[in-house]
């Protein structure tokens, strides 16, 4: 759907026009599950987007329809809620409540949301709206911020007030994103550098179908669990250790005996995924992506044995993959346990890649896959507007 028919609906909705504002989704092509331990990650913003709009009110009240959901919610700003209730109001509702908690108090507005990143998939759809939620309301408020300060204000209201332990990278990318480049993130410092995608390779990301919910807990919280647990052990050797980006692979080994192997595991996939971001930095940069590919390749095979954030659907795509000319890597991407994978494929070679793997799929588990093709493109920000 096209900004302009948004800005319509809304101005059908709501009587007046309205400013429009978009933030990406994101894919990460290497670097999962380092974020929450202030490691390294490499994702790139993606032409999938979240588009809001707003038109301010001369009341206290927010209305924000979903054109996704075809469903309003109203809020009180002097009244927020405190706590989540499982409902895509969430997303929207837990940025104007950290914004509050941070004495920004944006007078009435309404706000129409619609976005093509697919839910559940491992592409950052929660992100999206945060961030487009947070830099409508901020200009409607008129207070600038940093894009970095916007992503840190999304990372807050995911973690506090949604329920789900990410990390910075998601309203990062959708925020700071570069067309035709990649970001190397460092989550600790969040410094980055912009790693440019050559235009004859393509980000070509196949989603599962198999939905995962990040919100409120489940696998995703507890592997986070399991990795403060390793870091509680390596620090009773290592008192200077703050979280896995301290940590080399030789310290881990030398107290696995002192883990339960799952934990040893969990945190032997992020000390060594941490390893191969910036592996993987000197490979874009040189322009080799055959290398690429390879360290794409036993990132996701550490996903699948280490961190057990794989399943059987997302493992048959990656095997898919391998097997098309023109295919230098794969890997699941996102949180896990369902949603995408991240496949860099030569642009010569992108149609015959969506075939064959759509059809191997379905023949081998019934599902129809859906398949984008994407370029990197630019961080969230206001629209042209509209006449």
């Amino acid at each position: 759907m096209s900004a302009q028919s948004i800005q319509e609906i809304h101005s059908k909705r709501f009587g007046t026009q309205g400013v429009v504002y978009q933030a990406p989704g994101r894919v990460n092509l290497i670097g999962e599950h380092t974020d929450t331990s202030e490691g390294y990650v490499m994702p790139a913003a993606l032409d999938l987007r979240t588009i809001s709009v707003l038109s301010p009110r001369s009341d206290t009240t927010a209305n924000i329809y979903s054109v996704n959901f075809d469903e309003q919610v109203t809020l009180d700003l002097q009244h927020l809620p405190s706590r989540r209730r499982s409902h895509w109001s969430d997303y929207p509702t837990s940025v104007l409540w950290t914004l509050a908690q941070r004495e920004i108090h944006p007078a009435g507005f309404d706000l129409t949301l619609s976005g093509d990143v697919p839910l559940g998939s491992g592409l950052s759809s929660s992100a999206s709206v945060e961030v487009a939620v947070a830099v409508a309301v901020l200009a409607h408020a008129g207070i600038t911020l940093t894009k970095p300060a916007i992503a840190k204000v999304c990372q807050f209201s995911e973690n506090n007030f949604v329920g789900a332990q990410s990390g910075i990278m998601d309203p990062f990318t959708s925020c700071c994103g570069v067309e035709n480049h990649a970001l190397l993130i460092d989550c600790r410092s969040l410094d980055y550098e912009a790693l440019p995608l050559a235009s004859e390779v393509l980000l070509v990301i196949c989603n599962s179908m198999v939905k995962h919910s990040l919100a409120g807990g489940g696998e995703y919280n507890a592997r986070r669990a399991e990795v403060q647990a390793g870091v509680r052990i390596l620090q009773q050797h290592y008192p200077d250790i703050h979280t896995l980006r301290d940590v080399t692979e030789e310290q881990l080994r030398r107290c696995e005996n002192e883990m339960p192997e799952e934990i040893f595991r969990r945190c032997l996939h992020v000390v060594t995924e941490n390893a191969r971001v910036l592996q993987a930095a000197e490979a874009l940069r040189s322009g080799d992506f055959l290398g690429f590919g390879r360290i794409m390749h036993q990132a996701h095979v550490s996903m699948r044995d280490n961190y057990a954030a794989s399943c059987m659907e997302t493992d048959l795509l990656v095997e898919l993959a391998a097997r098309q000319p023109g295919c230098f890597g794969a890997r699941i991407t996102g949180g896990g346990f369902g949603g995408c994978t991240i496949n860099l494929v030569a642009a010569d070679h992108a149609d015959n890649f969506v075939r064959d793997v759509r059809s191997g799929y379905k023949d081998a588990t019934g599902i129809q896959a859906e398949i984008y093709l994407s370029r990197a493109s630019n961080g969230a920000g206001p629209l042209p507007q509209v006449s």
